[in-house]
Formats: structure tokens, sequence, C-alpha cells
């Protein structure tokens, strides 16, 4: 991302999109530096003017990612089906908390509400979340961009799995720049404004 000059204090240009969805984790995991990636992405989005989607949860990296996004002054939209609020909402909800029937919807309304899609470390909702999206772009349901995780070693293993199903011929050599690794926020979010 170009960062220019204006009286002195250094201003990021404009990005392209004006929210961004992240699929994340309601748990901490056990490394801190995921934790700080997670919390970095959110200054990163506030630093350019981007509001967040994302799973409305408080717990895990969910709350790591909406809570400085939202104490930056960037809207937050949390989409959550009813089931999951008393699991992943304690106490107090960070911004607007949309209530939905079920895990099909949610994934539905995130993608209607975002322009680009992030995922950080996270379980088997993550994952199926990410999935769903590299699916929908791969089959031409929609054009935006999906990029995986900030930090170290938490996709390789993943990626490896990708890049076996490229060379066994079951995902095309076209569709594997869908998704790819950044090593920090900042550089993911460059990633994304250039992809097309």
């Amino acid at each position: 991302m170009e960062i220019q000059k204006a009286a002195g204090v250094e201003v990021m240009a404009p990005s392209r999109f004006r929210r961004i969805c992240v699929f994340c984790g309601s748990s901490m995991g056990k490394k801190s530096s995921y934790q700080d990636a997670a919390v970095e992405l959110g200054q990163q989005l506030v630093a350019r003017n981007i509001d967040l989607v994302y799973g409305g949860g408080s717990l895990g990296f969910m709350g790591l990612v909406s809570q400085a996004v939202h104490t930056g002054g960037r809207h937050v939209l949390g989409v959550i089906p009813k089931a999951l609020m008393p699991r992943e909402i304690t106490g107090e909800t960070i911004g607007e908390v949309k209530v939905v029937s079920d895990m099909h919807q949610r994934k539905a309304e995130m993608g209607r509400q975002s322009d680009a899609f992030i995922a950080l470390p996270g379980g088997y909702g993550t994952l199926e979340e990410l999935f769903e999206t590299i699916t929908w772009a791969q089959l031409g349901i929609h054009d935006k961009p999906v990029k995986v995780t900030i930090g170290k070693c938490y996709y390789d293993a993943l990626l490896s799995s990708i890049d076996t199903a490229v060379e066994e011929g079951f995902i095309q050599p076209t569709a594997r720049h869908i998704i790819v690794l950044a090593p920090t926020p900042a550089e993911l979010l460059d990633k994304l404004e250039v992809y097309t």
C-alpha cells in the first residue's frame, strides 16, 4: 500500500475495500504471536479505514480483532447464529451484532457484507468458512479476494496439501492463487490490494 506524506504526517492511500471479513477462532490458541497478529490486523484495518465483518463472538481471536477495530473507531459487524450466542459472546458485545438462524445464513451474510476475506488461525469452523469462500471464488460465485493467515507455520501444512491437490489434478493451477500466505498483517493487506 502506498504511503503518502500530508502536512508531515504519513497517511496511507485509500484502500479499495470498505469492509473485510475476518474468519478466526473463538479460542486464543497457544502462541502469543498469533494473538499479537490478530490485534495487529485489527489495527491495520483501522489505519487503512476498513471496517470489519466477523463471526460476532467476543472470545478468542474474534474478540481480539473486533476490539482492536472497534477501539480504533471503525465499524464492526458481527454475524452470529442465535444458537452460538451463549457460547461465543461473553459480557458486552462489540459493535453491531446481527443474529441469524444458522451457520449457512451466517456465511451468506458475511459474504454479502464483505469485499474481501482473511483467515486467521482457527479450528474446524474457521477452516470450513475459509474453504467455502474459496470454493465460491473458484466457481465464480464471487470475485472477492481470499487470503490466509498472518504469521508463520499455522497454515503451511494446509497449503502443502493444496499444492498436492494441484499436482494430482484435483485443483486447477489457475485456482491455486486464490489462497496465499503472508507473514504480517500489513503484507497480507497489501497483497489483497493488488489481487486480480
